[in-house]
């Protein structure tokens, strides 16, 4: 139960985790990305109010040049510019005094222009949309406080060279906050879509992962649980097995076998019970009951007792093997043939491999995976 709460409540820390580090990138991010779709949309538009103003000035222009009067062409133009939609941009003619000749809100006419220098001074050296984005927010909070705010804006002039008049392009401000509003909207919500959707994939992801790695830490314990039972069977088997050996010694020392028995024993096991080995120069015999291993090193066989004692033989492994008891020896691998009676205990070694500890002996013998089951088939004998 404390496991599934900690789990859970590791699970929620992530969610909130995850929640409030899109949160910040996501803050930090969609208004940098608003400003720069803004200044593409004004871009846009003023690429197009731009060619307008210069192909109306260039039209005029060249009624001048043909002798048509300043009067009938104003006329001609106001004519054409009145009534015009004014929901985007729109065209509109003032002369060199700054007073208004031509306007799609008749009413205009004779007014005197009212623009922003520095911004149209910027926008006409090209160097910046920045100013004129700046002026649409600023637009936008002065509208929600001043009814009267101008809703449009000069952002383009295109001088008439044969008179004193200018063509100006306007953009309605108004009509841009508006467009800012929507894309901003826009943009939340996709942002807010796309921020649920990975918070939640995240969220799941990381249940998912955590789950298989759960999963997969539980079937490594229960794996580990296993092999630990074994080991511990295995181990009593070992213990059982000794005390058996243990009591047969005993049995054989309380009633002394007759030499008749000793031949039928021999008969059936065919097994030495001494070894005769050197130490040194010496000639020594050892009583196979009292050898605790026998190992190789460097091509020459050494028996070590149990009481501690070594002494080498001339024999190779495989021989002396031969004439030990199936029962009270095992060979290890090909350096160690071990002593039932010496085991001291059965551990776990690597990848299904066991290690031997030996009684009173600073020494381990590996047996390899390969060689595992024979040794605990060999315990149980």
């Amino acid at each position: 139960m404390v496991h599934h709460m900690r789990k859970d409540k590791l699970y929620f820390l992530t969610f909130i985790s995850i929640a409030v580090i899109f949160l910040i990138i996501a803050s930090l991010g969609i208004n940098y990305f608003i400003k720069i779709s803004v200044n593409q949309l004004i871009e846009v538009q003023l690429e197009a109010s731009k060619r307008e103003a210069d192909e109306i000035a260039s039209l005029v222009n060249y009624e001048f040049i043909s002798g048509l009067n300043k009067n009938t062409i104003t006329q001609n133009l106001q004519n054409t510019l009145n009534g015009t939609n004014k929901s985007t941009s729109f065209i509109s003619v003032f002369d060199w005094s700054g007073k208004v000749v031509c306007h799609p809100d008749i009413t205009q006419v004779n007014q005197k222009v009212n623009s922003n220098q520095s911004l149209l001074e910027s926008l006409k050296d090209g160097s910046s949309l920045n100013k004129l984005y700046d002026l649409l927010i600023h637009h936008k909070k002065s509208k929600e406080t001043n009814a009267t705010q101008v809703e449009s804006e000069i952002v383009y002039i295109s001088p008439i060279k044969s008179s004193d008049l200018i063509i100006a392009a306007h953009t309605n401000l108004d009509k841009m906050v508006t467009q800012i509003v929507k894309l901003k909207r826009r943009y939340y919500t996709i942002f807010i879509l796309m921020g649920i959707l990975i918070i939640l994939a995240s969220f799941f992801a990381v249940r998912f992962i955590g789950s298989y790695y759960e999963k997969q830490l539980e079937l490594k314990n229960t794996n580990l649980e296993s092999e630990l039972i074994n080991l511990s069977k295995l181990n009593m088997d070992l213990v059982a097995y000794q005390q058996k050996i243990a009591a047969n010694a005993t049995e054989e020392v309380q009633n002394p076998i007759t030499p008749t028995a000793v031949e039928a024993n021999t008969s059936s096991e065919t097994n030495k019970i001494r070894l005769l080995t050197y130490i040194r120069n010496e000639l020594v015999p050892v009583a196979i009951n009292s050898i605790a291993y026998i190992y190789t090193e460097n091509t020459i066989t050494y028996i070590i007792c149990t009481n501690g004692s070594r002494s080498t033989s001339n024999s190779s492994l495989d021989e002396i093997f031969v004439d030990l008891q199936a029962s009270l020896f095992f060979r290890a691998n090909r350096q160690f043939i071990i002593s039932i009676t010496s085991i001291k205990k059965i551990i776990k070694y690597g990848n299904s491999q066991l290690k031997i500890l030996v009684e009173d002996a600073d020494v381990e013998i590996i047996i390899s995976k390969h060689k595992a089951a024979e040794f605990r088939k060999w315990l149980n004998i």
